[in-house]
């Protein structure tokens, strides 16, 4: 099929290759992601799919045809531009093993974002849940089902949907010092901003960005220390969407559990 590739578009690199990068590119406008080319989309709504929204790495069209990749799956994935009251992007509390700290959702009413909609059929959505850890008792996110009003979700074409799910993390976020959930700069502000204020992560990291990504990358065990540290410095707060998280996140279309790579 033609049309433009992620690489002519500047969409192809991922953060799981260059975590200093992340969330990584976001597209301009709403497509379709098929392979290694972002086509147009003939509608917005896909109502035998299940909306999900992003707000860090998933909305990346070069990390989301990894995790595919990964699992087998060439299906296209339709990624939707929208309007979105309700929530801001804030910093997840734990370490990723792929090098960096990444994002989570926090209820911030009032707020506006542009953001995408990832439109899954059954085997994608199985396969996003792994990646994030929902299959595991102590994964590192749950999916919740954001409803409308409390969280408003806008189209281009006039759509209100009545509700998204969206991968909250089970610990909480960061916040920024006085209690409020810290919005997430992008990776390598945010951790100049972290390093630099505690001497504990500066002791398993080192001193820049840099030191922090290759440290993180070579130890899943030192990843569980910072995690561990972020709560021992009182630096996690709730995020507000705890209420939305149901006990049972495999409906509607979830497939079988896969096991999860390294996230």
């Amino acid at each position: 099929m033609d049309g433009p590739t992620l690489r002519t578009l500047g969409l192809a690199e991922a953060p799981r290759d260059h975590p200093l990068l992340y969330p990584g590119c976001w597209p301009a406008d709403s497509g379709l992601l098929d392979g290694e080319r972002f086509l147009p989309l003939e509608r917005l709504v896909h109502a035998d799919r299940t909306p999900v929204l992003a707000v860090g790495s998933n909305a990346c069209p070069g990390q989301l045809r990894y995790k595919m990749a990964e699992f087998g799956i060439v299906s296209p994935i339709p990624m939707v531009k929208a309007r979105v009251t309700g929530v801001e992007i804030g910093v997840s509390a734990h370490v990723s093993r792929l090098g960096y700290v990444s994002a989570s959702p926090f209820h911030a009413p009032g707020t506006v974002r542009e953001l995408f909609v990832l439109w899954l059929d059954a085997e994608q959505l199985t396969v996003i849940d792994a990646s994030e850890g929902v299959p595991l008792p102590l994964g590192n996110y749950r999916r919740a089902w954001l409803p409308s009003p409390e969280v408003r979700v806008d189209l281009a074409d006039g759509t209100t949907l009545p509700g998204v799910f969206s991968y909250v993390n089970r610990r909480g976020v960061l916040h920024e010092g006085a209690g409020a959930p810290r919005t997430h700069p992008g990776q390598r502000a945010l951790l100049t901003e972290l390093l630099l204020g505690s001497a504990g992560l500066r002791e398993l990291f080192g001193v820049t960005p840099e030191d922090f990504v290759r440290r993180a990358r070579a130890d899943h065990l030192l990843c569980e220390r910072g995690t561990r540290l972020f709560a021992q410095e009182k630096l996690v707060t709730v995020h507000g969407l705890e209420r939305y998280v149901a006990q049972q996140t495999g409906s509607p279309g979830t497939g079988p559990s896969l096991s999860p790579p390294l996230t």
